[in-house]
């Protein structure tokens, strides 16, 4: 076991990314009531399985966030390449000198968007009073990210033309059939199969054969480096969209979804999201022409830089909370 620390630079409440989990159909989240955030995911290198217990300490008497506190194992997925998941059984810890354990820490925080200096979020507040009314609204909200860009790649395949329910089930079921089983903080999670485990499948029910041709393809991409997190990061936007928009069964769409919750970038505007789009033209009330406009809606978002997937994230949230209570 090992721990680690953050300190949130800028407003961050682990509350409210649990809420978030627990009505973000993808991620299948049951959170239980005693604060605590368990994960479970292959790790960035794609050989091994990460399972971790996160904290946060009361906010400090001036307002600055707790520290967010992780106790995480690493475990060394002997088998990630036979597919046979369920018990954990080939899943070992591995020895802190190898580095896992950073790396670990480090994919935590983009998961959690601690990895982003948030101090000039509240700013945007100031000149934009729908940001204003978001913020107090989900207080501390931070985009939760997929475990990986792999992982979000995966799940653009496999909701693709279907409900996020049926995909949701199909996810949790690959989870829990070919992942590796880990113990967190009392509980059993699965952790979603790695790469080489999700190549090796010849038949995945539910999906066509079309889709799981798609899925060997991302698995492929991810072992080649081509979805790593940074590098999509540290490219310019479009280039990086250019380069996730080659792989199989990952249209514009995808591959935004893919660079702003897979990779974590912190300031991307979704040009084609039309849920997103309607929820601004509702909030800030625009005409039908700048509604349908993708480069008009872009033109507004400018005034959200360097956060506009997380303003986008928290319009999305309140129109989804909004259609649920209808």
């Amino acid at each position: 076991m090992t721990a680690a620390s953050f300190t949130p630079a800028g407003p961050f409440s682990l509350a409210s990314s649990i809420r978030f989990l627990e009505g973000f159909t993808p991620a299948s989240y049951d959170g239980a009531a005693d604060g605590v955030l368990r994960l479970a995911f292959p790790s960035d290198d794609a050989v091994s399985v990460i399972g971790c217990a996160v904290r946060q300490e009361e906010a400090a008497a001036d307002g600055r966030p707790g520290t967010v506190r992780a106790e995480f194992t690493v475990h060394a997925d002997s088998d990630a390449g036979s597919g046979d998941g369920g018990d954990g059984g080939g899943a070992a810890p591995l020895p802190a000198h190898t580095g896992a354990g950073e790396a670990a820490r480090a994919q935590l925080a983009r998961i959690l968007s601690l990895d982003v200096d948030g101090t000039g979020f509240p700013a945007l507040a100031e000149a934009d009073p729908i940001v204003a009314g978001l913020q107090a609204d989900y207080p501390g909200l931070r985009p939760v990210c997929f475990h990986s860009p792999y992982e979000a790649a995966v799940w653009s395949v496999i909701g693709n033309r279907i409900r996020r329910t049926q995909a949701a089930a199909i996810k949790a079921r690959l989870a829990r059939e070919h992942g590796r089983a880990v113990d967190v903080a009392g509980q059993r999670l699965h952790a979603f199969p790695a790469p080489a485990v999700l190549r090796s499948l010849g038949h995945v029910p539910g999906l066509t054969g079309i889709k799981v041709e798609r899925l060997h393809a991302i698995a492929e991409a991810a072992l080649d480096g081509r979805l790593d997190a940074a590098a999509l990061r540290a490219l310019p936007t479009e280039q990086a969209l250019a380069a996730l928009r080659e792989l199989p069964g990952i249209g514009p769409f995808s591959a935004e979804l893919v660079l702003i919750r897979g990779a974590g970038h912190p300031d991307v505007f979704p040009s084609s999201e039309p849920r997103l789009h309607r929820a601004m033209a509702s909030a800030y009330g625009l005409d039908d022409a700048t509604a349908a406009s993708p480069g008009r809606l872009a033109r507004i978002a400018d005034a959200w830089r360097p956060f506009r997937s997380w303003v986008a994230l928290l319009l999305r949230n309140r129109a989804q909370e909004e259609t649920a209570a209808t």
